[in-house]
């Protein structure tokens, strides 16, 4: 995969043709059409970028069932970075945790559980028992470990998702949706990087002497995939969330509401390999690496480099199409400072054949402090005229 700079043209707005007639095969190729699947609703998502390549109701509420445990993963692992735990903490199971029915990693009341055999029982067990007690952990209840869930969940953009409880378990006022799944599921990737693949490849676990596999039965059918969560009830169905990374290029699967155990898998499989046959994916941008640079106002720099953060940025093309494919950099301006590193500052837009294919956000690589009154009374009078 080649990575393709954007030269700068003018002080708003950057334009990249991008050539690829050496790159991508002239003549276009037939390719084979969007599986239908037996599920309620699915999304498939090129890792990469966030692109949607396929999609059936993806905005559907329905109830997200174990898959709830996702969130409460990333708070966990959010809590282990912040250093307010560490995977050796001794957590004494409440009476609550100790109750809780559904799937188990069977923790008796009283004991102390290491915090690293608690995500272990989450994520390979998919126990509620253990999800409680880390709920607790974490937040000292579960009640105000949801509180969080649910601002996490507006942070990373989850606007459809609403979280009772730390588990998954039946409530109606508990729902996501397909393309909010697939947010919470790219962002534990994006995020915690380590350890999604320490803990969710793990095929079995034992613990009290009982040994259970992982749920998610992809792991022992495809090499590729690595992840990610399973979930069912009587009123979401067989549910599951599927990553999977060949050759460089990671996709992500979320197939919701199918009838069983083996129809969840089978058409999550069904949805990955389309992916991977129908669309040719190619790393335009390098992570972290300038592709232009912005103008800023009233900063202590006068410009500032921009990019794509924590991940390459690649997108998938049906095969035989890239030489008709062309890019846009649109700067936001006036940019006036101060600039965080991190910051939407533009935008890249891409169309095919004439028509949009999608629009992404570039960042700041660099931050921009507040220039001083000289620079900033300069550029006040230059924004006036």
């Amino acid at each position: 995969m080649s990575c393709l700079p954007l030269r700068h043209l003018s002080r708003t707005t950057f334009f990249c043709l991008l050539y690829l007639f050496a790159l991508f095969p002239a003549a276009a190729q037939q390719t084979p059409a969007a599986p239908v699947l037996a599920a309620k609703a699915w999304i498939l998502v090129e890792f990469g970028s966030g692109q949607t390549l396929t999609a059936h109701q993806p905005d559907l509420r329905l109830e997200p069932a174990s898959l709830t445990k996702l969130m409460t993963a990333y708070l966990t692992f959010s809590a282990l970075r912040q250093k307010t735990l560490t995977l050796a903490d001794p957590i004494t199971v409440s009476e609550k945790a100790w109750r809780m029915g559904g799937s188990r990693m069977f923790i008796r009341v009283g004991t102390k559980v290491p915090v690293e055999d608690l995500i272990k029982g989450m994520v390979v067990h998919s126990g509620n028992d253990a999800s409680v007690a880390l709920a607790e952990a974490v937040a000292g209840s579960e009640e105000a470990f949801v509180g969080m869930m649910n601002r996490e969940a507006l942070r990373l953009g989850m606007k459809s998702t609403r979280f009772k409880n730390a588990t998954g378990l039946p409530d109606p006022e508990h729902y996501a949706t397909a393309h909010d799944l697939a947010l919470l599921a790219t962002a534990l990737i994006r995020d915690f990087p380590q350890e999604y693949a320490t803990y969710y490849r793990i095929r079995e676990f034992r613990y009290n002497n009982i040994n259970q596999p992982n749920r998610n039965r992809l792991l022992w059918h495809d090499e590729s995939v690595d992840g990610v969560k399973t979930g069912s009830t009587d009123a979401a169905g067989f549910c599951l969330i599927a990553s999977a990374s060949r050759n460089g290029r990671r996709l992500l699967s979320v197939v919701l509401g199918t009838a069983s155990d083996n129809a969840r898998s089978s058409e999550s499989l069904k949805l990955l390999n389309w992916g991977y046959q129908a669309r040719e994916a190619f790393r335009l941008y390098a992570a972290n690496t300038p592709v232009s640079r912005f103008k800023v106002w009233k900063g202590s720099a006068a410009e500032v480099e921009v990019g794509f953060q924590q991940r390459d940025f690649i997108i998938a093309i049906p095969k035989g199409q890239g030489n008709k494919l062309k890019a846009e950099l649109v700067s936001r301006q006036p940019l006036i400072a101060p600039v965080q590193k991190g910051q939407a500052i533009g935008t890249l837009r891409l169309t095919l054949e004439g028509k949009p294919y999608g629009e992404y956000p570039v960042v700041a690589l660099a931050d921009v402090g507040v220039g001083g009154w000289f620079r900033r009374l300069l550029d006040s009078i230059r924004l006036w005229f």
